[in-house]
C-alpha cells in the first residue's frame, strides 16, 4: 500500500491538460481561464461622480450661492465647462463635467430660484477618477477558477469571449450483479445504485461533462464492453469491483485492456482499493464500492484530478482546523477520514465525529459536513486537542 499523497502525486501526473476553448462571458462562470487577457478601456473610463449632488469648481463654503447651468447623467454627459459661481446637476456615474472639481451632495444644498445654497462642507470630493480601478492594459492571468466577481472584471475590461479550459468529460462505471437503477423494483438480493449520482454531482460541481454509462454486470466481457463504450473520455471511473474478491473484476479488466496501473491499494480507511493509470488518452480510476469509501475517494483524488486536467496546479484538498469534541483513540496503519460534524464553538470550530463510520451507510455521510483526518499511527487524542479536517 502508498500513501494518500503518494497515490495522488501518482495520479495527478497522469492528468495531461486539456486543451483550451473560447466561451462567451456568460457562460464562463466555474470555468478555469487560461493564459491572460488585457483590458481595452481603463475603469472608470472617465471621472466620474460617485454621488447625486452638484459638479462645482472649487471648495464652496457655507453660504455661497451657485447657479445651475446643466444636468449630467449616466449615460447623458454634460459637454459644456464649469466656470466659478456656476453648478451642474449631476447624478451617480455621470461624467464630471470639465472645469469641475468635486460634487457636492444634494443633502448639502438648498434649493433657490436661480440655482443652490451650499448648507455644509465635506472634505470628501465624491467623485471617482478615471482608471482608479484599473488602466487601459490591465492584465488578469490564469490558471485560475472564475468566479462571478471575476465575470464582472472580466465584463469591465471588455472582455467578451476568455479562452478556458475544455470541460474533461468523465464516464461513470458503476460495477456489480447487485445494482439496480432508482425507479427499478430490485430482487431480495438487490440493491439500488447509489454512488453515481453523488459522484456525478460532485464531478459536475468541479467543472466535468459527466457520462452515465451502462451498469456493468460481474463478467468480464459485460464490463470489457462497458469499459469499451468509455474510451473516447478524458476520465474513466469504475464504481465497484476493485476488491480481490473472485467477483471483483475490474483491476484484471483493466490491465487486459492495457491499463498499466499507477497503484492499486492505498493505505487509507474507507476506500484502500482504490486504483488508477492510464487507459489509451483516458485517465483510469477504480473506485471502491462502498458508498462513504466511493466518496471520500472522490473528494481525495477525482476532484484533484479534474481540477488539474483544467489547468489549476494547488489541487490538493486544504485541510482545516477544530478542536475535539470527544476524545479517540489511537489510529491504525491507514490514514483515517471519518465522518464528523463541525460547528462554531465559542473559541472557534469544534468537531464531533459520527458514532457509526461503517463504509457502506449512507445517512451518517448526508448527515456529517467535514471527514475528520486521522494520519496513519495517530496517538489517542483527548477532548479539546486540535485535529485536521475537510468540508463535505
Amino acid at each position: 500500500m502508498i500513501s494518500v499523497a503518494e497515490a495522488l502525486e501518482r495520479l495527478l501526473s497522469l492528468a495531461a491538460p486539456l486543451a483550451s476553448e473560447e466561451v462567451p462571458l456568460a457562460d464562463a462562470a466555474g470555468r478555469v481561464l487560461l493564459g491572460e487577457v488585457q483590458a481595452t478601456r481603463a475603469q472608470p473610463p472617465f471621472t466620474a461622480s460617485a454621488m447625486d449632488g452638484y459638479a462645482v469648481a472649487g471648495d464652496p463654503q457655507p453660504g455661497e450661492t451657485r447657479t445651475v447651468i446643466g444636468e449630467a447623467q449616466a449615460g447623458g454627459a454634460w459637454t459644456g465647462r464649469i466656470g466659478p459661481g456656476e453648478a451642474v446637476r449631476i447624478f451617480t456615474g455621470a461624467p464630471l463635467p470639465e472645469g469641475a472639481d468635486r460634487v457636492v451632495i444634494q443633502e448639502n444644498v438648498t434649493l433657490t430660484p436661480e440655482g443652490i445654497t451650499v448648507t455644509e462642507t465635506s472634505p470628501t470630493a465624491h467623485i471617482r477618477r478615471a482608471g482608479t480601478d484599473f488602466a487601459a492594459g490591465h492584465r488578469f492571468s490564469g490558471p485560475r477558477l472564475l468566479r462571478p466577481a471575476d465575470l464582472a472584471l472580466l465584463a469591465a475590461m471588455n472582455v467578451a469571449r476568455p479562452q478556458v479550459a475544455r470541460r474533461p468529460v468523465v464516464a461513470l462505471i458503476a460495477t456489480g450483479d447487485e445494482l439496480v437503477l432508482p425507479g427499478e423494483t430490485p430482487r431480495e438480493d438487490q440493491i439500488i445504485c447509489s454512488n453515481t449520482f453523488a459522484i456525478k454531482a460532485m464531478a459536475e460541481a468541479a467543472g466535468a461533462k459527466v457520462r452515465l454509462m451502462p451498469l456493468a454486470r460481474d463478467r468480464v466481457e459485460a464490463l470489457r464492453d462497458v469499459i469499451g463504450l468509455a474510451a473516447d473520455a478524458d476520465v474513466i471511473v469504475t464504481i465497484g469491483g476493485a476488491s480481490v474478491g473472485d467477483h471483483d473484476l475490474v483491476a484484471g479488466v483493466a490491465r487486459d485492456m492495457g491499463v498499466d496501473m499507477a497503484f492499486h491499494k492505498v493505505a487509507l480507511r474507507p476506500g484502500k482499493p482504490l486504483m488508477s493509470g492510464r487507459l489509451g488518452g483516458a485517465v483510469f480510476l477504480g473506485l471502491p464500492g462502498n458508498p462513504v469509501s466511493a466518496i471520500v475517494c472522490t473528494h481525495l483524488f477525482l476532484l484533484p484530478l479534474l481540477r488539474r486536467l483544467q489547468g489549476l496546479q494547488d489541487v490538493a484538498p486544504k485541510p482545516r482546523r477544530a478542536a475535539l469534541a470527544q476524545p479517540l483513540e489511537a489510529n491504525g496503519n491507514r490514514a483515517h477520514y471519518m465522518r464528523a460534524v463541525v460547528e462554531e464553538g465559542d473559541t472557534g470550530p469544534v468537531i464531533y465525529a459520527g458514532d457509526n463510520q461503517e463504509s457502506a451507510f449512507l445517512v451518517p455521510l448526508s448527515e456529517a459536513n467535514a471527514l475528520l483526518l486521522r494520519p496513519p499511527h495517530a496517538p489517542a487524542a483527548a477532548a479539546g486537542a486540535q485535529a485536521l479536517w475537510l468540508p463535505i
